[in-house]
């Protein structure tokens, strides 16, 4: 434990603070889940020393984002301790009887095939170190240590969890089903990170890959137990029947979650398209290029319209039952509060068109630095984002999930050079990339929006923390924005040796959050989003941390 601690810099400091502050607020009930969550920090913390090793052999097998760290702890520790910190929340609404017993149960599942994806993607990581020096000829005894640590963790880890699930109600059967369920999380996401890291080479940090994985994997097997909740009969169903008030979904997260989903395994289904569509085109050669680029245009047009228009409302109203074709209950809803929503909606229009045209003229004649004339987007999203959170918050959870479908489709768009957008899309995204995008992968828009989105979405349900859907908003674009400006002008002690982050700039983010949440409190008092002794005990706790 102490080699590992003489390790830790900046970066690490801060997620290992993160870890502690979830640790010292669990309850008893919650003790599995801690002590598995101090097993994988201890891990991915060990893990990432190695990784950052200059003999580390990751660079050889995978092609990562060059000039960063590897940030695997980060990666690892992100969703397990997010996972931990609504368990406690919920944990606690259950005690009150203001949430059910199934949602906690739902999330505890959630949070032990999070921890096993981590878990074995850090392994594999392991044996990567240990074939490599063995196949070298080296024996180097840090790599052959964290191989005997990761697998002693490993085997802890899946002892922990089918003791957990053994001390319910519903036996040692479906215990050893849902093992083999979270089991199977794991080896996906081993899979998955591979073909992410090689397909997309050099667009993630190895820690960026595993956190992208492991959010895929969640939501597509979330996805497929969902499904398997509504077959009549089926076995999944008779054993885990103890979940089925747990993943209750509403109208508007279904519709975000097929579309994410459908758009995400659209390119699977059009490259194949394209190998059937080229086989007759190779053998023609007098067959000019413009009509071959017409042709495949339409294809991608047509694949995609069936794709939304049909495969994935049949999902919908597969699972979820809507009483009418998915889109005409958007159109429903939009136009159930027109004047509300649909101002709102020119509202966003306005903000975005003439921030997007200033910006780009901007950066075709500035000489400031891309990734701080981008900050002005996550200023831009405050102005969009808080407004409509606190008046029609329903309404943006939908918008959201529109505005990524949207991004999804012009990236595809982007990639696929799709004709004859896709040479402008590309123009115009390039314009606002930097050295942490690639030309094959542009996802800063994304890590905005999400950052955003997230934490809206996963307060959704019950909560009493009336300051965690703007979470998002507030870090994104107040404290990483005053973060970056603070850190570029006036930084000069940085958190660590290889990163460009400062303390300067860290305290500059901070304080600013904590400001922005000295405004916002008056405000979300005044129109009722929060109750009186709510805003006295949340301005009090503000008041005393600004003042440390």
């Amino acid at each position: 434990m102490a080699p590992l601690l003489l390790q830790l810099n900046g970066e690490r400091a801060v997620v290992l603070l993160y870890i502690c502050q979830i640790l010292f607020s669990t309850p008893l009930s919650l003790l599995s889940q801690a002590f598995s969550l101090s097993l994988l920090t201890l891990f991915a913390l060990s893990v990432e020393i190695s990784a950052d090793d200059p003999s580390n052999p990751l660079s050889q097998f995978f092609k990562t984002r060059p000039g960063v760290t590897s940030g695997i702890m980060l990666g690892a520790m992100t969703l397990p301790g997010l996972m931990v910190s609504r368990l406690i929340q919920v944990s606690r609404l259950v005690s009150l009887h203001e949430a059910e017993v199934g949602e906690l149960e739902y999330l505890n599942l959630q949070y032990w095939t999070a921890s096993a994806i981590c878990f074995a993607v850090l392994l594999f990581i392991c044996f990567i170190f240990r074939l490599h020096h063995t196949s070298a000829g080296s024996t180097c005894s840090l790599f052959n240590r964290d191989t005997k640590f990761g697998v002693a963790c490993m085997a802890l880890f899946v002892g922990i969890c089918y003791m957990s699930f053994l001390g319910k109600t519903y036996g040692g059967l479906s215990a050893t089903l849902i093992i083999l369920w979270v089991l199977c999380h794991g080896l996906a996401a081993v899979y998955l990170i591979q073909n992410i890291l090689r397909t997309f080479s050099a667009c993630f940090s190895v820690g960026e890959g595993l956190l992208v994985t492991a959010g895929f994997v969640i939501y597509f097997g979330d996805m497929l137990f969902y499904i398997a909740s509504k077959i009549p009969g089926y076995w999944v169903s008779s054993n885990l029947v103890f979940l089925e008030n747990g993943i209750k979904r509403d109208e508007i997260h279904i519709i975000i979650q097929g579309i994410t989903l459908g758009l995400l395994l659209f390119p699977v289904f059009y490259r194949y398209v394209l190998k059937i569509w080229q086989c007759p085109a190779s053998s023609s050669s007098s067959q000019d290029m413009s009509n071959h680029e017409i042709r495949r245009s339409f294809s991608f047009c047509a694949l995609l319209a069936f794709m939304l228009a049909v495969a994935v409302p049949s999902w919908m109203q597969f699972v979820h039952d809507f009483h009418m074709h998915p889109l005409l209950w958007v159109f429903n809803f939009v136009f159930s509060e027109p004047l509300k929503r649909l101002s709102l909606c020119v509202y966003w229009v306005a903000v975005i068109y003439v921030s997007v045209i200033w910006f780009y003229n901007i950066s075709k004649k500035s000489t400031i630095e891309r990734i701080l004339l981008r900050k002005y987007y996550h200023l831009m999203a405050v102005s969009i984002f808080v407004p409509a959170l606190i008046f029609q918050p329903k309404f943006l959870d939908l918008a959201f999930g529109a505005a990524l479908a949207v991004f999804l489709m012009l990236e595809i768009i982007r990639v696929w050079r799709i004709w004859p957008l896709g040479h402008l899309v590309h123009k115009f995204m390039n314009a606002f990339t930097d050295h942490r995008d690639s030309d094959l992968l542009i996802v800063s828009h994304f890590s905005l929006l999400l950052g955003c989105a997230l934490p809206i979405w996963l307060s959704s349900g019950v909560t009493d923390r009336p300051l965690a859907p703007f979470a998002g908003i507030l870090s994104l674009g107040i404290g990483d924005t005053m973060a970056s400006m603070v850190g570029h002008k006036y930084g000069v002690i940085r958190l660590s040796k290889t990163g460009k982050k400062t303390i300067e700039g860290t305290a500059a983010g901070i304080t600013s959050v904590l400001a922005a949440c000295s405004v916002l409190l008056p405000l979300l008092a005044s129109t009722g989003y929060i109750f009186t002794m709510v805003f006295l005990s949340l301005s009090l706790w503000v008041c005393v941390c600004s003042c440390l």
